[in-house]
């Protein structure tokens, strides 16, 4: 499949609406269009944590609130990171509790087997390892081999399964890395097959430093969907490049249906320098009911929580000053 020379970039409505006309057929190929996706909210976590000033609890949980009102099925609300390793996530005891009093299906991250324990002692349903597809990034992260990793995430999901959590692995820097440059697949397929053999129940791809194009998107889900049938892959962009929508329609011509994005384009990541936000929810969740794809996520809702999270952002800033 080709892309030719269609670059999205950062869409405006009226180049939207001229790349959804294009998409019919590109290349001489009928395109695939599902009927319905799935959006997973990532911006209280994976958004907010390289915020360097800390956001009230209160506030990230009326961000929380507005979120679910959106329609949104999935939200990342907490890290049990230690706080010195990412002092934006110190709350997360109080992010869990509240998620479970306000009935939300969320996801926390758990870097860790002691950060395992303290999900399960907070009731978490759903939690995220992760893992690098770099050895230098993964050394850099969380100062461990990926050898090391996949053999602590090995006992973490015997662990999660006995209290019967949901388990979401993330593999970072599938694409490329700033310390080692172009990833090979069989980086991504080493980490992959791991989780897959060990039973996860989905696994998010990511490009984490926001650096990969349409064209290794595509080639790179659909040889997994291919060599890993039976698994759920989750597509995660960042929007360095401003090529993360690009990147969101290659992954569905591969068979994705499964998307992380973060409102108001939140995020980072601490160890990827240069990496930007993640991509935004609200251009994401228009880009497909443009094209007909239900998301079952308000857009009026959505965009109410995006004012909130810039006005959030300027206040943060405000306070750096």
């Amino acid at each position: 499949m080709s892309f030719g020379n269609i670059s999205p970039g950062k869409l405006n409505h009226a180049a939207t609406d001229l790349f959804i006309e294009n998409l019919n057929l590109i290349g001489g190929e009928a395109m695939y269009f599902p009927k319905e996706v799935e959006i997973i909210e990532v911006g209280p976590r994976d958004g907010l944590q390289n915020e360097k000033v800390f956001v009230p609890t209160n506030m990230k949980q009326m961000l929380v609130d507005l979120l679910a009102n959106t329609g949104v099925q999935r939200i990342e609300t907490a890290s049990f990171v230690h706080p010195q390793a990412v002092p934006q996530m110190a709350d997360a005891r109080e992010m869990s509790t509240y998620s479970n009093q306000r009935g939300i299906k969320y996801l926390a991250l758990t870097p860790n087997s002691k950060a395992l324990e303290l999900a399960i002692e907070q009731k978490v349903p759903q939690i995220a390892v992760f893992v690098g597809a770099s050895e230098t990034f993964n050394q850099h992260n969380i100062r461990r081999s990926i050898e090391e990793s996949l053999t602590e995430c090995t006992q973490m999901f015997e662990r999660a399964k006995e209290q019967g959590m949901f388990i979401r692995a993330y593999v970072s820097m599938c694409f490329s890395c700033p310390y080692e440059g172009d990833i090979p697949y069989a980086n991504v397929e080493r980490v992959v097959r791991h989780f897959v053999e060990y039973g996860a129940d989905e696994i998010s791809i990511g490009d984490t430093n926001g650096q990969a194009h349409p064209k290794i998107v595509y080639e790179r889900f659909a040889k997994l969907k291919e060599q890993f049938s039976d698994t759920t892959f989750v597509a995660h962009f960042h929007d360095t490049n401003g090529l993360a929508l690009a990147n969101i329609i290659a992954a569905l011509q591969a068979g994705v249906t499964k998307f992380d994005s973060s409102i108001a384009g939140l995020g980072g990541c601490p160890y990827s320098l240069g990496a930007t936000g993640n991509v935004a929810t609200e251009k994401v969740v228009e880009l497909f009911h443009r094209m007909g794809i239900h998301t079952g996520i308000d857009e009026k809702a959505l965009y109410r929580a995006s004012a909130f999270t810039k006005r959030l952002l300027l206040q943060l800033q405000l306070r750096m000053r």
